[in-house]
């Protein structure tokens, strides 16, 4: 068997994942000859053109400056040159540079006409005094000044964003031992979902709130739904809910898809005053059945089966067989299928036809205190359960924010991200756009290939959101190719960490427009660390804490260090975030955030649960869970959960570990299985080491989700435990890493 041996942790390990070693490779600028561009296989011609351009900049800005690298991007390099230039211009005008080489930096003018600009260019001299310069300078004072004065700065916000309610909170924040993450907004009363629908500002009836395409039709005109048709149809899919009869407060399930449909019904439920059930469509049956029962779910809607090219999914069966309460059934666009449903199940059809009112008759709706659930989603617990997270009515006003302030969506924009409403990127995305006056852009059908690609460039998206796997697909087949994304004025990223030379390669796709890094969570409704368009962007790095929230990377001794100190440990955040939940519906919130964590300034710090690391240049850096959670494809997933499936794939497995490790180059994280085998028996086989990660991948592909990948399987002789018997993931973790590192030295 093979046994893990600690190797030395080399100093520089961090710094090749994010390109030191990488710049090593590379000539300097100055030393680039047109030969040397042309035998990246650019024509003798185009590279001389190129190289005189080259000595042109480096003349005006240097030979390795930020400025340098800005004119390299917006006037030599185009999404049509090969990437491998683009790589010898990033890396060789940064080869001496250090750490966190800015791959985008703000110029005054664009940075003054965002929205945290015009805010800033409007007050900042009443917010600051004296010491307000302008938005650029002034911007990191502006994020404390949104901690330090909540009510300020959450009130002109909500203004911004023209969130009207029934009754005006009588005030912003109170702060008192009940709520150890304060009581926001009290007895406020609104109802996010009608914000959505309301024309307000410079926004009208008439604008378009929803733009889609169906996959397989990409030659056709994309399909868009003015605000005043999205309000009809969700009116009247909630004139339709009522006739369920259900106590006002019910929990209804939603696992579908997200398109047209689900965002309809997701309004509508929260419209009518009852509360979303989030669940993936990628669930396997019995997760199905968990966040049903957890939740209590009374119906369910859902699609009779997902069309992904060639592929039929079924979806309603696997509902049926959770054992679903009443499941309202819709069919899936270009299906011919006429599936018989069970007897309490309604046709979606039929279910429209229970409304005898108008669409053009308005629903009115259900105001609700701030404190009121809307949302139920789930996050996964070291325990195997998954947590369920009630997002409240205030919680969707925090994702809009987010969007609001760092990824700068205004009117008029037109914002797509490939996520779904099981996951709270699905409900964030319906929130900070539809809040904020923009276009939501949804393609029904994969992400990965040249279909979407041409969906973001006939859309004319101007805030594209990704998870890193789904680039690394773009890039490895070049799915984007001859698509014309310069309407795209910033990316966003989330989920996994990313990549690097990835990011590059995306970036250049839209004339290297920012990529804004963001990183929160379920629980929180949206980000605690992001990024900002009036900040220089390293790649695959944050820039700030989000607007409203503080960050303490707690040392050796429990205990935050420095703020201004570099430094990695585990992320603590500030007890005060407006949305962050304060309840879980199966789980001791205190216990989970709160209990055994180290107090600031007299409060109480609330545990997060990742290792970060703060750069000597004030950037932060993501590198995994500290405890037993990992992240797959963007999905949280617990070691449980999986350990569970694979412990019983075979009847020669004693027990497995489940760790997720980053590759040594950055990027989403690998499941490996550790394994111990029982001791021979006579005449019986040890199972084939080589064979096991086949089977756990059929397993858990089956039983827990269709998307999770098993990338190796290490065989031990035992797992290492703590004195009260517990799994050290945590050292398996960091033996698996270095083990990858020393392959890469």
């Amino acid at each position: 068997m093979v046994i893990l041996i600690h190797i030395v942790w080399h100093r520089d390990s961090v710094e090749r994942r994010f390109g030191r070693m990488a710049s090593e490779s590379y000539k300097s600028l100055d030393c680039i000859t047109a030969e040397d561009i042309s035998a990246l296989g650019i024509p003798d011609d185009v590279s001389d053109q190129l190289h005189r351009k080259l000595a042109g900049i480096i003349r005006s800005s240097g030979t390795g400056t930020p400025e340098t690298w800005h004119d390299i991007s917006k006037h030599l390099l185009t999404p049509e040159l090969p990437f491998s230039l683009h790589q010898m211009m990033y890396y060789g005008c940064y080869k001496n540079f250090g750490p966190d080489p800015p791959a985008w930096s703000p110029d005054s003018g664009s940075a003054n006409a965002t929205n945290v600009g015009r805010l800033l260019v409007k007050h900042g001299s009443e917010f600051f005094g004296t010491k307000y310069v302008d938005p650029i300078s002034s911007f990191i004072d502006f994020q404390e000044f949104s901690v330090s004065n909540p009510e300020v700065y959450w009130k002109t916000v909500l203004a911004e964003m023209k969130i009207s309610f029934s009754v005006p909170p009588e005030c912003i924040l109170h702060e008192g031992p009940t709520y150890p993450g304060g009581h926001w907004l009290p007895q406020a009363c609104t109802n996010p979902a009608k914000n959505c629908l309301n024309p307000s500002g410079e926004r009208n009836l008439d604008d378009t709130a929803l733009i889609w395409r169906y996959e397989g039709e990409d030659e056709l005109p994309v399909n868009k739904m003015t605000l005043k048709e999205l309000r009809a149809e969700v009116w009247h899919v909630a004139s339709a809910i009522e006739t369920l009869a259900l106590k006002k407060g019910s929990a209804i399930a939603i696992d579908m898809p997200m398109d047209v449909n689900s965002v309809v019904i997701y309004l509508a439920i929260v419209l009518a005053g009852y509360i979303v059930v989030s669940i993936a469509d990628s669930f396997a049956s019995s997760e199905i059945s968990a966040r049903l029962k957890i939740s209590k779910a009374k119906a369910i809607f859902t699609q009779d089966l997902i069309i992904r090219g060639d592929k039929r999914i079924p979806l309603y069966s696997r509902v049926v067989d959770a054992q679903s309460p009443m499941a309202i059934v819709i069919p899936t666009e270009g299906s011919d299928s006429s599936m018989k449903l069970r007897d309490k199940d309604i046709s979606w059809n039929d279910f429209l036809g229970r409304s005898n009112v108008s669409k053009e008759i308005q629903f009115v709706a259900v105001e609700q205190s701030v404190d009121t659930f809307t949302n139920i989603l789930f996050s996964s617990g070291t325990t195997g359960d998954p947590k369920a997270i009630p997002w409240t009515v205030a919680t969707p006003f925090k994702a809009a924010a987010d969007g609001w302030s760092h990824m700068d969506i205004r009117q008029g924009d037109i914002v797509s991200w490939p996520t779904n409403l099981g996951w709270m990127m699905g409900p964030w995305l319906v929130y900070a756009s539809l809040l904020n006056g923009a276009s939501m852009a949804l393609y029904n059908g994969s992400p990965l290939g040249s279909g979407f690609a041409k969906f973001v460039q006939d859309a004319k998206v101007t805030m594209l959101g990704v998870i890193p796997s789904i680039v690394r697909a773009w890039k490895n087949t070049n799915s984007t190719a001859n698509c014309d994304w310069s309407a795209i004025r910033c990316f966003a990223s989330t989920g996994e960490a990313s990549n690097v030379d990835e990011y590059l390669w995306l970036m250049g796709r839209a004339q290297y427009k920012p990529v804004i890094e963001y990183c929160g969570g379920t629980e929180i409704g949206g980000g605690f660390v992001t990024g900002s368009l009036l900040q220089n962007q390293s790649l695959a790095a944050f820039s700030t804490p989000a607007m409203g929230c503080s960050l303490f990377i707690l040392g050796e001794d429990g205990f935050p260090i420095p703020s201004d100190a570099p430094g990695t440990g585990e992320l603590a955040l500030g007890p005060l975030m407006f949305g962050a939940s304060s309840t879980l519906l199966n789980a001791d919130h205190d216990d989970i955030y709160f209990k055994h964590m180290p107090s600031w300034n007299g409060k109480v710090l609330r545990r997060h649960g990742d290792v970060f690391e703060r750069t000597s240049r004030g950037y932060y850096r993501a590198h995994g869970r500290a405890d037993d959670t990992m992240n797959l494809g963007g999905i949280k997933v617990s070691s449980v959960e999986i350990e569970r499936i694979c412990n019983a794939v075979d009847s020669g497995v004693l027990e497995t570990a489940a760790v997720g490790v980053p590759p040594p180059d950055g990027g989403p994280e690998r499941l490996v299985v550790v394994v111990v085998l029982k001791d021979p028996e006579p005449h019986k086989p040890l199972p084939d080491i080589s064979n096991l990660a086949a089977t756990f991948n059929s397993a858990l592909q089956k039983k827990l989700n269709p998307l999770f990948k098993v990338s190796a399987v290490v065989p031990l002789p035992s797992l290492p435990r703590t004195a009260t018997n517990k799994v050290m993931r945590r050292v398996l973790r960091r033996q698996l890493s270095q083990s990858d590192q020393s392959s890469k030295l």
